[in-house]
């Protein structure tokens, strides 16, 4: 019942913004255009209206397929297709994929391709710079143009491309555009092959692409080396809790075998005189949707005694942004190739995170280095060239225009390097070397990994794995457990330093990648348990260079999986359900004792008192309504600010230029592991006095720090600390991936910080977090079971009852059955689509 008022709620809020969405822009306002034909009656925003919001049983006529295809629906919008021929479960897959939605497709391409603008407008723009720039259309174009068409991937994508198509041409029939279509009276272009690499472009590059070297660089120009080498090391203070302990293998670099589709012809010759210098030289906006910022996520897998009745099982939940629709489309896919479940990602054939009739896997971030910068040597007496390997060579060039919706066309040139496009990026010119720009076919490696049937064919797929790179943890129905990195990680000749801007005359470029049998692995391990949270996966004397302390997360959510395996024995499903959704905080498990003992004889006042007693009694759980997770949270934040604002302003730290790197408000990684060394085992170190100001120590700054956090609680929340409940400065949301205001779901009090297992990374106001669930335990050849939830709806039109439904199943920690193919039943509707004219 509550379910019904929340959905009658929303559907009366949707319809009043759309109400006052349509008056603006049929009339017009400011730089938006009037839309008054896409608001005729009988069209547009009509027409879609009415289109259908949930599926029925029917009967579909598909030109392409070649035999029937059957489309089963549960009640919750889950499909499962079952297809004669695999040509015919790719097509089908892209016909419900599209058909759900194509609103989420045509966005995500146009993002990649840098034609936003066409849709959106001027609002558009610096995104399709940006996008245009790197160059993933780019990439993709070189990526299918290798691609062979009869190669598993070639003829998935063709298929794929064909279902989308099918979709799209029915929509042509019938008028039915979702909604934005229908304002601004744009329609997608039809699918193809290079769209869907595009689509897998934009994860990678949101999930791999940085700007920690320059980072770095900004950081040396105002700390100064020595600083930035103490507080933001290449390795941690303290071990980040590596899954793969060695002995590590020292092999030659790999050559790199494939062309970086986004940079000059090395071979070219070179300029015989000066060139036409480019005019665009502007700075690159990067809007946060761009890049990686937020990372964490979680993996493991437990076999033999820490499973009850034996056997293996594994958990994963990769921390995306939270957004409706989501990044995951939920299927289950049957043909004489492939019977495989579990998480797709739209635009693209397969199951990205699931199980097949076998085995069991998921996936975190690998946080590996992927993106490397390049200072070129210019010279003014050589406009548009570069000095390259002992000549002076042309830049070559990239042309676009840019459509904007209710605007001129932009034009823009793109210089291009033999390491990558000419970019101006956080105040410094420099070109981009990355990994995401090479044109390698990861799709072959992910359809392989879907047929696999134990370890050894599992890890031999992903060797074709290169973009993003990622830690795939894995279990099988023989009881065998692993985890496996997979993905380029580049290494430059021995001496230079690559976590900075380098060299571009050709002294230190990329030599190779880590070869793939030295990269981290561990397979059926003594201790029973593997486990992948975006740490550092390695000792420090592995031979290769991985990433700085910039890179990976401090191993906190790691330690909390570690310790549950440990406290509780053989495990069941349910309690991974519950380590799912742990808040624990393990940095509070740290540092609250030595905090209280700082305060220790102090004389607290009032609500100082009060607050000191809540963290004394505390769980170091940060639940929605513990006010002593506020008191935590507000002091770790305080202590922080503390030790190193003095230093930031006398230093002049240009914390502007990159506020999800260097400023203070967003808690640095390697600040925050410093100060955890510092205050268990160095508590006198130089950091703690400011510049210039008289000698401090860390209980000294942690008595400041309290303070200041109670003063400013006190300040937020009110007089009574007991009244401090983290869910009144702690929420989240889902927001709609169009910013449409009303279409996401609204902020709510909510447990977590970006340090627990159940993560919230982000603002205090967080949408990121654990963007799939799963869980799947085995317990014999062939047997085993399954459950999953993610936080959406299978269809991305907001009307429809599968927009938002799986969000309170989310929230409220409960899952459903992930099905294997063979048992998938339809309790909703069936489609049976059929070949024909």
């Amino acid at each position: 019942m509550a379910s019904k008022v929340r959905r009658a709620i929303h559907l009366v809020c949707s319809a009043a913004v759309a109400l006052a969405l349509l008056s603006l822009l049929g009339a017009g306002y400011g730089p938006v255009p009037a839309l008054g034909q896409a608001l005729v009656p009988g069209g547009g925003i009509w027409a879609s209206s009415s289109a259908q919001t949930t599926a029925r049983t029917e009967t579909l006529t598909l030109p392409e397929l070649d035999e029937p295809v059957r489309v089963s629906f549960t009640a919750e919008g889950y499909a499962s297709i079952e297809a004669r021929t695999d040509h015919d479960l790719f097509l089908a897959q892209g016909y419900v994929t599209a058909r759900l939605r194509l609103t989420q497709l045509d966005l995500q391409r146009r993002m990649g391709q840098g034609r936003l603008s066409e849709l959106v407008g001027a609002a558009g723009v610096k995104s399709d710079e940006f996008e245009l720039s790197l160059g993933l259309l780019r990439t993709a174009r070189a990526r299918w143009a290798a691609t062979s068409p009869d190669s598993p991937s070639g003829r998935a994508l063709t298929a794929y491309a064909a279902g989308v198509n099918s979709w799209i041409a029915t929509l042509e029939e019938t008028g039915e555009w979702p909604t934005i279509y229908g304002l601004t009276g744009v329609r997608p272009r039809p699918w193809t092959p290079t769209d869907t690499l595009v689509v897998q472009g934009v994860l990678t590059q949101q999930m791999n692409f940085n700007t920690i070297p320059l980072d770095y660089e900004l950081l040396h120009r105002s700390l100064g080396r020595k600083l930035t080498q103490e507080w933001f090391p290449l390795q941690a203070p303290t071990p980040q809790r590596p899954y793969d302990p060695g002995p590590y293998r020292s092999l030659p670099p790999a050559p790199l075998t494939v062309p970086n589709a986004n940079a000059a012809d090395p071979a070219a010759r070179p300029a015989g005189k000066p060139a036409t210098a480019s005019s665009d030289h502007e700075e690159v906006a990067l809007p946060d949707t761009e890049r990686q910022l937020d990372f964490n996520s979680n993996a493991w897998a437990a076999n033999g005694p820490r499973v009850a009745g034996g056997g293996a099982m594994l958990a994963g939940d990769p921390h995306l942004q939270t957004t409706l629709p989501s990044y995951w489309f939920q299927l289950s896919l049957r043909s004489p190739g492939y019977q495989v479940v579990g998480g797709t990602l739209p635009g693209v054939p397969g199951v990205l995170v699931g199980r097949n009739e076998h085995i069991s896997w998921s996936l975190t971030n690998a946080q590996t280095v992927g993106t490397l910068y390049y200072r070129e040597k210019l010279s003014s007496d050589r406009p548009g060239s570069y000095y390259w390997n002992g000549a002076w060579r042309p830049m070559e060039k990239a042309h676009y225009t840019i459509p904007v919706r209710g605007g001129a066309t932009k034009d823009l040139t793109v210089d291009l390097t033999v390491h990558g496009p000419m970019m101006t990026v956080l105040g410094q010119r420099v070109s981009v070397n990355w990994m995401g720009n090479f044109a390698h076919n990861d799709l072959d490696a992910l359809l392989a990994a879907n047929r696999a049937h134990d370890f050894t064919t599992f890890r031999e797929a992903l060797r074709g794995w290169k973009a993003p790179a990622l830690n795939f943890v894995y279990a099988d129905d023989r009881g065998h457990i692993g985890t496996v990195l997979a993905g380029d990680v580049p290494q430059t000749p021995k001496g230079s330093q690559p976590w900075l801007p380098l060299s571009g005359i050709g002294a230190e470029d990329v030599v190779g990648t880590i070869p793939y049998d030295a990269l981290p692995k561990v397979y059926d391990p003594p201790g029973h348990l593997v486990a992948s949270t975006n740490q550092r996966p390695v000792g420090p004397d592995y031979p290769y260079f991985l990433g700085t302390t910039m890179n990976f997360d401090p191993g906190y959510r790691q330690a909390v999986i570690e310790r549950f395996h440990s406290d509780r024995g053989a495990l069941r499903t349910e309690d991974y359900t519950t380590l799912q959704n742990d808040v624990t905080d393990d940095l509070a498990v740290r540092l609250v004792p030595a905090l209280l003992t700082a305060l220790d004889g102090t004389e607290l006042m009032g609500q100082q008192r009060a607050a000191r007693d809540l963290l004394a009694d505390w769980n170091h759980r940060m639940d929605g309504d513990s006010p002593a997770a506020s008191v935590w949270w507000t002091f770790m934040d305080s202590y922080l600010h503390a030790v190193f604002q003095p230093w930031w302003d006398e230093k002049k730290v240009p914390a502007d230029k990159d506020r999800w790197i260097l400023d203070l408000d967003r808690s640095p990684i390697p600040l925050r592991e410093a100060l955890e060394h510092w205050t268990l085992d160095d508590p006198d170190n130089a950091a703690f006095t400011p510049p210039d100001g008289p000698r401090r120590d860390a209980p000294q700054v942690m008595r400041t720090a309290f303070r200041a956090a109670v003063a400013e609680l006190t300040r937020e929340l009110g007089p009574r600390p007991s009244t401090w409940a983290w869910g009144r400065l702690h929420t989240r949301e889902i927001p709609s991936i169009t910013g449409a205001p009303g279409l996401g779901y609204e902020p709510y009090a909510d447990d977590g910080n970006p340090w627990t297992v159940d993560a919230a990374g982000g603002d205090l106001n967080s949408s990121y977090g654990p963007s799939f669930r799963l869980i799947a335990r085995w317990t014999g050849p062939g047997a085993g079971t399954a459950v999953a939830v993610y936080p959406g709806g299978q269809s991305d039109t907001p009307t429809s009852a599968w927009y938002d439904n799986l969000v309170t199943l989310w929230r409220d920690e409960e899952y459903l059955p992930l099905w294997p193919p063979a048992r998938a039943t339809a309790t909703a509707a069936t489609w049976t689509l059929r070949a024909g004219d």
